[in-house]
């Protein structure tokens, strides 16, 4: 039988079971179908709405996108942590993170892509100081808070930007030169001897080189006995900072004194330094003095490599989430925000300062 024959077949019999039943056995099929597309209907609804709950969950996260150097450091690597560890969705958060890989023009096009993505607030570590003025403006225009994280930026507009956080890096300049004076002091060095330093210094136009080099010089100024031999940079990298020293050791043959404006760039020049036959440390020929202090600097204070690490703390995800917080508000925020920080040498616990340490 066809699919039309049989059709009518069933409808024939469905017709004269519903005469003999009457209308109390007939009336009770429409109600099942009722109910049954009631329940369908509700249970349709309450997707909906879950899906609208998930929906508007979503839509309650604060989008940050992050404009990130790079990873270029052990200390770089510790801060990316500290803001993928805070803006978290249990903490309310999306984050849109890019590594520039230490190029403007990489962020630059990060921040582009930020402001096109319509997040609700951006955060920059500037790879250098100057050249941001007109996609920030492109960001203000968009109604989008820029927090600047661990660097400055020079601009005659500081609108552009809502807030930083870094470390005060002058003022870490001025500690490794305060050190230095104690350091000395302590070995009974003569007022009047010389003494020969070589600067090992960070990504030219950043930050952190900026204050710390002009930090250490306000010290070096202040003892006419201290000759700065040299100056260069090793772009905050280890493999940059073995390369510089070992040009330095070619050139100089009376280095007392080795200033890396941060720990990784120690780490080659203490390789270079032992490559060369020398010693550094406490009981060296050269003293080395960083910036950082990382874990691993605490390692190589330990060993009796590196004399002494100026710390600048890393964690800055926290600081900068407090920020967004009152930003969201209304509050008003402090335009600039230093973290907490101190130096750390041979002279203390290290092994006990290094297992209380986050990074």
């Amino acid at each position: 039988m066809s699919k039309r024959g049989l059709s009518l077949f069933v409808s024939a019999i469905m017709l004269t079971m519903f005469a003999l039943t009457g209308c109390g056995g007939g009336a009770k099929a429409p109600e099942e179908s009722k109910s049954v597309e009631s329940s369908e209907t509700a249970g349709e609804s309450k997707s909906e709405e879950a899906k609208s709950e998930v929906s508007k969950d979503a839509s309650k996260l604060i989008v940050v996108g992050y404009a990130q150097v790079g990873a270029e450091s052990d200390w770089r690597t510790a801060n990316t942590e500290s803001f993928k560890s805070t803006f978290v969705p249990e903490n309310g958060y999306e984050l849109i993170f890019n590594d520039a890989q230490q190029k403007q023009e990489n962020q630059i096009k990060a921040i582009r892509d930020f402001i096109q993505q319509e997040v609700d607030y951006i955060v920059l570590a500037p790879v250098v100081e100057t050249g941001w003025d007109t996609v920030l403006q492109e960001a203000k225009d968009a109604g989008i808070p820029v927090i600047l994280s661990d660097r400055m930026i020079k601009t005659s507009d500081d609108s552009l930007y809502t807030a930083l956080v870094c470390g005060d890096f002058i003022k870490e300049g001025e500690t490794a030169g305060h050190w230095l004076e104690d350091y000395l002091k302590s070995k009974n060095v003569a007022a009047d001897e010389k003494i020969n330093i070589v600067t090992l210094q960070g990504t030219i136009g950043a930050s952190a080189q900026v204050g710390r080099t002009d930090g250490f010089a306000n010290i070096l100024g202040q003892n006419a006995n201290w000759n700065m031999l040299a100056k260069q940079t090793g772009e905050f990298t280890q493999s940059k900072g073995q390369e510089v020293m070992e040009s330095f050791l070619k050139q100089f043959d009376d280095i007392d004194v080795v200033v890396a404006e941060n720990d990784n760039m120690a780490f080659g020049a203490i390789d270079a330094i032992k490559a060369a036959g020398k010693t550094c440390g406490p009981k060296g020929d050269i003293t080395v003095i960083s910036f950082d202090a990382v874990k691993a600097a605490f390692d190589a204070m330990i060993a009796g490599d590196l004399n002494a690490s100026i710390e600048c703390s890393p964690l800055h995800g926290p600081r900068v989430a407090e920020i967004i917080q009152k930003l969201e508000k209304g509050e008003t925020v402090d335009k600039i925000q230093y973290v907490d920080e101190s130096y750390f040498d041979t002279s203390m616990d290290l092994e006990k300062i290094k297992a209380g340490r986050a990074y």
